[in-house]
C-alpha cells in the first residue's frame, strides 16, 4: 500500500523538491501552497504524513494553527514541521503540540527521507498499541474491591495525571506492569507510546544500545532508535530496574537530569520528553546497602513509591479476578465460560498463590481447558488444577483426622470450629463482616467468637470511622 504525504509550504521550489524526493522513495504526494488549500486537502482525506511549514506567508492560518487543527482532529498523527528561520523555541513548541520532528530549510534529501520514515513508524506504533488495547479489552485493568486495591486506585487517580516518576515494588506476578500501564493510560500521554525495557532479560552489553539507540557516524545507514526515542512524549517502564548494569545506571542518571541522551556511537545530544516508571521485585534497599544500585538513581526514581501486595494479602479480590479472567479468555481465546462452585472458590481463596495474579490467570485458563463438562456444568473442587489441590492444607488429612477422633466431642467440635472459622476469615481477607454473611452468623457474635478463639480479623474497628462493611458501628 502506497503511503500518502501532504506537503504544505508557501515556496513552490520547496514543494517541487520535497515531493520529488519523496515520490522517488515510493510515496504518493499532494501539495498545498497556503492554509486554505491545505485545509481543503485535509477535509478531502487525511494523508499518512503531513510535512508542514511553520510560517505560511499570506495565509489565513500559519503552520502552528494547522498543527493544532490536525492534532485536534487526528491525535497522534504523523506531522513534521519545517522552517527556514527556525529557532529552538519553535521546535520545542511544535513538538509539545504533537509534531514528531522539526527540520530546517534547506534540507538534504537523506535528512527528509529519514525524518519522514521515522515519523510514519512512530505513528504506526501508536496505532498498533491502541488497536491492541481495544482488541484485548483493556486487559491491563486493576481488578478487585479489597482495601488494598481501593488504595492503589486512589494512588492512580492522584499520580497518573502528573509526570511524577514512580517506583513500583512487589513480588513477581502481582501486577507491577499492569499498574505502570494504568499510570500511562490515565495520563495525558496515553495517545503516545508505552515502552517496556526488561532489565533482567537484557544482555548487559546490549542495554545501552536498547535504551539509547546506536549509530555509525561513518555509515549512510540511518540510526537505530532506542527505547527512549521510541517513548518520546510517552512513558518508559524500566522493569526489574535493579538488574540494570551499574555503569548504565550512571548514564541514566544523566538522562533524567538533562532530559537528553546520546546514542551509542554518537556525540550529539538528543532531547527527549519521557515519563519514567521503574519496577522491581527485589529488595532495592538491600541492593543499595550492597552497593549494587546507585543512590542517586534510586532517589530520582523513587519520587512516588508504590507497593503492590501479594495476592495472599488480598484474597477477597480472587472471585472478581477469576470472573475477569474467565470473561477475558472466553473473548480472546474462544474458550467456553464456566461457573465456579462456592466450594471450589473457597479453595481458590485459601490457596497461598506463590505466583500471585499471574498464577491465578494460568489456573483459570487451565480450568477452562481441562475441567470436564460444558458451560452449564459447575466447576467443582476436584476439577481445580492439581498443583492447587496438592498444596492446599486439607482438613481431612490422616494426621488431623486421627487427632480429631482422639478428642472428646466438645474438644473436637471446638477444634473443627476454630479451623473452619480460620479458613473462612482467611478466604475473605480478614473481613469479619463478609465472613459473617457467608457462615450465617451475626457480625458482632462472630467478632466475639473470633476474639475468644484468638483468630485475627479486620472489620469496623480497623477503619477510620469505626464502622463495619455494612455501615453499622462496631460493638
Amino acid at each position: 500500500m502506497t503511503l500518502e504525504v501532504l506537503i504544505v509550504d508557501d515556496e513552490s521550489d520547496i514543494l517541487r523538491m520535497a515531493s520529488g524526493i519523496l515520490r522517488d522513495e515510493g510515496y504518493s504526494c499532494r501539495v498545498a501552497g497556503d492554509s486554505d488549500t491545505a485545509v481543503a486537502a485535509l477535509d478531502a482525506g487525511y494523508p499518512d504524513l503531513v510535512i508542514l511549514d511553520i510560517w505560511l506567508e499570506n495565509s489565513a492560518l500559519d503552520g502552528m494553527d494547522l498543527l493544532r487543527r490536525i492534532q485536534d482532529e487526528r491525535p497522534g498523527m504523523a506531522v513534521v514541521m519545517m522552517s527556514g528561520h527556525g529557532t529552538i523555541e519553535m521546535a520545542v513548541e511544535a513538538i509539545k503540540l504533537g509534531a514528531h520532528d522539526f527540520i530546517e530549510k534547506p534540507f538534504k534529501a537523506d535528512r527528509l527521507i529519514v525524518t519522514a520514515s521515522l515519523a510514519l513508524e512512530a505513528a504506526q506504533l501508536r496505532r498498533d498499541y491502541r488497536e491492541l488495547r481495544e482488541r484485548t479489552g483493556a486487559a491491563d485493568e486493576l481488578v478487585g474491591t479489597s482495601r488494598a486495591l481501593v488504595q492503589l486506585d486512589g494512588i492512580l487517580a492522584r499520580v497518573a495525571p502528573t509526570d511524577s516518576r514512580v517506583l513500583i515494588s512487589g513480588p513477581p506476578g502481582v501486577g507491577k506492569e499492569v499498574f505502570a500501564r494504568q499510570l500511562h493510560l490515565r495520563s495525558g500521554r496515553s495517545n503516545n507510546a508505552f515502552v517496556t525495557i526488561n532489565c533482567a532479560a537484557m544482555a548487559p552489553d546490549r542495554m545501552e544500545a536498547e535504551l539509547f539507540g546506536e549509530e555509525d557516524a561513518g555509515s549512510p545507514a540511518p540510526a537505530l532508535r532506542g527505547a527512549l526515542e521510541t517513548a518520546h512524549r510517552g512513558t518508559l517502564l524500566l522493569d526489574e530496574v535493579c538488574d540494570m548494569p551499574f555503569e548504565t545506571q550512571g548514564k541514566f542518571v544523566r538522562v533524567l537530569h538533562d532530559r537528553a541522551f546520546v546514542r551509542t556511537g554518537s556525540e550529539k545530544p538528543i532531547e527527549v520528553d519521557v515519563r519514567v516508571i521503574a519496577s522491581t521485585s527485589r529488595d532495592i534497599e538491600q541492593q543499595l546497602a550492597l552497593g549494587q544500585f546507585r543512590e542517586d538513581l534510586y532517589y530520582r526514581l523513587n519520587v512516588v513509591p508504590v507497593r503492590i501486595p501479594p495476592l495472599r494479602e488480598r484474597r477477597d479480590d480472587i472471585p472478581a479476578l477469576v470472573e475477569y479472567f474467565i470473561t477475558g479468555s472466553a473473548r480472546t481465546a474462544g474458550l467456553t465460560p464456566r461457573r465456579i462452585s462456592d466450594e471450589a472458590m473457597a479453595r481458590l481463596q485459601t490457596y497461598d498463590w506463590p505466583g500471585n495474579v499471574r498464577q491465578l490467570r494460568n489456573a483459570v485458563d487451565w480450568i477452562l481447558i481441562m475441567a470436564p463438562g460444558g458451560a452449564d456444568d459447575m466447576v467443582k473442587v476436584e476439577n481445580l488444577p492439581p498443583d492447587i489441590l496438592e498444596n492446599l492444607p486439607v482438613a481431612d488429612d490422616a494426621e488431623e483426622e486421627t487427632r480429631m477422633f482422639s478428642l472428646p466431642l466438645r474438644a473436637a467440635r471446638a477444634a473443627f470450629e476454630r479451623r473452619y472459622l480460620q479458613t473462612q476469615v482467611s478466604r475473605f481477607g480478614g473481613n469479619v463482616s463478609e465472613t459473617a454473611r457467608f457462615v450465617g452468623m451475626e457480625r458482632t457474635a462472630l467478632y466475639r467468637k473470633l476474639k475468644l478463639l484468638g483468630i485475627n480479623g479486620r472489620d469496623a474497628s480497623d477503619s477510620t470511622d469505626h464502622r463495619g462493611a455494612d455501615g453499622l458501628p462496631e460493638t
